[in-house]
């Protein structure tokens, strides 16, 4: 059983009263076969108080010796990862623990990858937040820092990374440099045949690393890839005080990753996603550079100064959402990073801020008591909300008392850990604002605000807005006033924009102007706060039909919100949405604001919210919608491979699609059908039934790479054949189930298919008793990927509810599934809604 270890708050208070850690000494062996590997762990440490008990934690497949300042302890008193140490002597202690650890193959612990393409192994670990003990025996938590000095065996030929610059000692034998005090949950190491590529900047090393059979990949990349971290790397330096804090920078892309990227310091891992071998939208290149800034602000944010418990989450990945965004855009050739934010990631706040299991960004001690409710906390709040939250912080405080509060965070707590308070008590000092209000406002605070503006027109030709406020917190804001032009009543002139604060405590906000009333009155143009927001009727008018004459990509992506965030509260009928997508998308400049767009329209108004024949007419709209764009855009362009990627998953029948694959492209000026399109358009003919389980087979035979077997996974899955269907959920949940992380999800994404109902209502009332199991037997790493992959979001019907409203109601699910499906049943919850009031 591979249940989650939890650790309580209150244990990790106990410990660091009585613990110092100095220093961990580990010894990696990755010649050990495909089943472990060797780890030995020297630990120093100093215990505080005469008599302390404590435990360290290691997960082993098998412990061979444990010594306590030489002397032998009882292996046999390890229980569920927790090695005792009664009795402690106040003073120095060293503790020496030699175990074979087992490799992951769901991404926790020591991952462990073969490429299918020519046979070679990587492997790379993930500590956070509670799996370093799979790696190494330590005291695992963020606040007992401690200097790190790692050396690996490794097999010839392989390349061995740390957090510190690894050089070879011998024969297979790495050291890698001591680190500055650092936590357990970012010690990394990655090892294999890679590829890379090396450079130098600010007399550090940097290097770039991917498996060799990206390589060619990688290379086409390396000079976009340098030069973004190495202009991000300069811009911190030009606004942070506290130089870069370790002896090298190494970005390392690697297989079967579960996040996007992850912080250790001097080694980043990304998902090798990042290095495509098909075409990317430019959009796609600015995301990757977003990850690339966010990873390196970690460094300061998180690495530097961490966290004292993960309650303060907040601080880490709220600090480098923010930065991320914001420092790509002044640094690099990507400068319009916020309408990206603003058309693809603040609906995963504002979908989060909305469901049960919402949280504030910061939140109250108590309310994350162990590690098990802190890992269902990285989602769209810590992330998404405490962005918007800290870009509304800028603009209320101004950036330089931002910035100079944050400089003098990192020179009171470098390489040590701090808390909201402490980050408060030095934005305090750098302000003359009430910082503390407004974080209790903003930062201890649940839901989304909704401003409502109601506009009217007075005697002596002046008119008014007046902005209902529902909701508690101060905004500064942005009115945009525009007005049809005079030659052209489908375009939009900006008349005025107004900066104003709206009070909190649902206090009102009201303007009164001299003239007419503008055409569309749009509040939070720009979106300069974190809130949902609506338009009057006359707004709203003029959007229906000028929406795509409103100028600047941001104020658009404000209205697409808007009409999003309608939709989901069963304002507006989702079928309205897609028509009012197929009126204005075409017309859409921005590559960001029609991939997030589409992203909504198709996954959720289309394959949730919307059945039978008005199902059919949003499809036909969104393949019209494609096909227009793929008329008018330019070749080459972006907005084209965003086109024909959904106008593959818009087809209702499969001849067109039968067409493209015969001719090699999309008629018309392209794109040519890469792997990747090409998999994408065999998708959609398996979901339509145009191809056979041998078809699919044939096209992985010539397609050997691991990416190919993840479309296998997905293609055969989507298959309609219930044989097919009963094999893929074997696969998945059977109890000899042994699918990768990344495999899993390939074949959940295949399974469910809007247009199969009639085949999946079983499987359906079959998911919750089954992902239970899986929970138990593989962890809680596969029950998040179940919870979120596997779950059948398109079987909207009562009876899935019910069902896994009963299974919610059980103990059964583990915390990590537990909160996943908390969260799905709610997006269920909601899609009834909105079909409700549709009729």
């Amino acid at each position: 059983m591979a249940r989650m270890v939890v650790l309580t708050r209150a244990e990790a208070e106990q410990r660091a009263r009585v613990l110092r850690v100095r220093g961990y000494a580990v010894d990696l062996d990755l010649t050990c076969g495909e089943e472990v590997f060797g780890s030995t762990s020297v630990v120093r440490f100093e215990v505080l108080e005469e008599g302390a008990d404590t435990f360290v934690e290691v997960r082993p497949a098998e412990l061979l010796r444990v010594e306590l300042d030489g002397a032998a302890l009882d292996g046999g008193e390890l229980l569920e990862g927790r090695l005792p140490l009664r009795g402690l002597a106040a003073g120095e202690h060293v503790l020496r623990v030699e175990a074979r650890m087992p490799y992951s193959r769901v991404g926790e612990g020591m991952h462990r990858f073969t490429d299918p393409e020519d046979g070679r192994v990587y492997v790379y670990t993930m500590c956070c937040m509670a799996d370093a003990p799979m790696v190494f025996a330590c005291f695992d938590q963020p606040d007992l820092k401690a200097v790190f000095e790692v050396s690996v065996t490794a097999p010839e030929g392989w390349t061995v990374l740390g957090n510190g610059v690894a050089s070879r000692s011998g024969a297979g034998r790495w050291v890698c440099a001591p680190t500055p005090p650092i936590s357990t949950y970012l010690m990394a190491v990655a090892a294999g045949p890679f590829h890379s590529v090396r450079s130098e900047h600010a007399g550090l090393p940097f290097g770039l690393h991917v498996r060799r059979s990206l390589g060619r990949y990688l290379e086409e990349d390396a000079a976009e890839l340098l030069e973004i971290t190495r202009r991000c790397f300069d811009r911190y330096h030009e606004i942070f005080d506290e130089p870069y804090p370790f002896d090298s920078y190494d970005q390392a892309f690697v297989p079967e990753f579960n996040s996007e990227a992850m912080e250790n310091p001097g080694l980043v891992l990304f998902r090798d996603g990042f290095i495509s071998r098909s075409a990317v939208t430019d959009t796609e290149r600015q995301t990757r550079g977003i990850v690339i800034a966010h990873e390196m602000a970690h460094m300061w944010f998180g690495d530097l100064v961490t966290l004292r418990w993960w309650d303060d989450l907040w601080l880490n990945e709220s600090f480098a959402e923010y930065m991320g965004y914001q420092v790509l855009g002044e640094a690099t050739r990507f400068t319009d990073v916020w309408t990206d934010f603003s058309a693809s990631r603040a609906g995963w706040g504002y979908d989060a801020d909305q469901r049960p299991s919402t949280h504030p960004v910061a939140p109250a001690p108590d309310e994350v008591p162990d590690t098990a409710a802190a890992r269902g906390n990285f989602d769209g709040i810590s992330y998404a909300k405490g962005a918007a939250a800290l870009r509304q912080l800028v603009v209320w405080l101004g950036e330089k008392s931002f910035l100079a509060g944050i400089n003098e965070h990192f020179a009171r707590h470098r390489f040590g850990n701090a808390t909201l308070g402490d980050f408060l008590d030095s934005l305090a000092r750098a302000s003359q604002r009430d910082v503390r209000a407004w974080a209790r406002a903003w930062l201890r605070t649940t839901g989304v605000d909704t401003l409502v503006p109601r506009v009217g027109e007075s005697e002596g030709r002046r008119w008014y807005v007046d902005v209902e406020h529902r909701g508690a917190r101060p905004h500064r804001l942005a009115l945009g006033l525009y007005d049809r032009a005079a030659a052209d009543g489908s375009r939009l002139v900006l008349r005025e924009r107004l900066e104003r604060e709206v009070p909190s405590d649902g206090g009102r906000l009201t303007v009164t102007l001299e003239g007419p009333r503008p055409d569309l009155v749009l509040v939070n143009d720009l979106d300069l706060t974190y809130a949902k927001v609506r338009l009057d009727p006359v707004s709203w008018g003029t959007v229906r039909s000028a929406l795509s004459g409103l100028p600047g990509q941001s104020s658009r992506a404000v209205v697409w919100n808007a009409a999003r965030d309608m939709v989901r509260d069963a304002e507006l009928g989702p079928l309205e949405y897609v028509r009012l997508v197929r009126a204005h998308l075409p017309r859409e400049s921005d590559d960001a604001v029609v991939q997030g767009v589409l992203a909504f329209a198709r996954g959720f108004a289309v394959d949730r919210y919307l059945a039978g024949a008005e199902r059919a007419e949003a499809l036909e709209l969104l393949s019209g919608v494609c096909g227009e764009v793929l008329t008018t855009a330019p070749v080459g362009s972006g907005l084209r491979l965003t086109a024909a990627r959904y106008a593959i998953d818009c087809a209702s029948v499969p001849e067109e699609l039968l067409e493209w694959r015969a001719a090699g492209e999309v008629p018309g000026g392209g794109p040519v059908l890469d792997a990747e399109l090409r998999w994408r358009l065999l998708l959609r003919l398996s979901v339509l039934g145009a191809v056979d389980a041998a078809e699919v087979a044939a096209a992985g035979g010539a397609d050997r790479s691991a990416r190919g077997a993840e479309w296998v996974a997905r293609c055969r899955a989507a298959l309609p054949d219930a044989g097919v269907k009963e094999e893929a959920w074997a696969a998945m949940f059977g109890v000899e189930g042994r699918l990768s992380n990344q495999l899993f999800a390939a074949t959940a994404q295949g399974f469910w298919q809007a247009e199969q109902a009639g085949l999946l209502g079983s499987f359906a009332r079959r998911f919750f008793p089954d992902v239970v199991g899986l929970a138990e037997r593989r962890g809680p790493t596969l029950a998040e990927v179940a919870g979120r992959y596997a779950f059948p979001a398109v079987c909207v019907a009562e009876e899935t509810l019910a069902a896994g409203e009963e299974c919610l109601a059980s103990a059964g699910p583990v915390p990590a599934l537990r909160r996943r499906l908390e969260d799905q049943l709610d997006d269920l919850r909601r899609a009834l809604r909105v079909r409700a009031a549709a009729g």
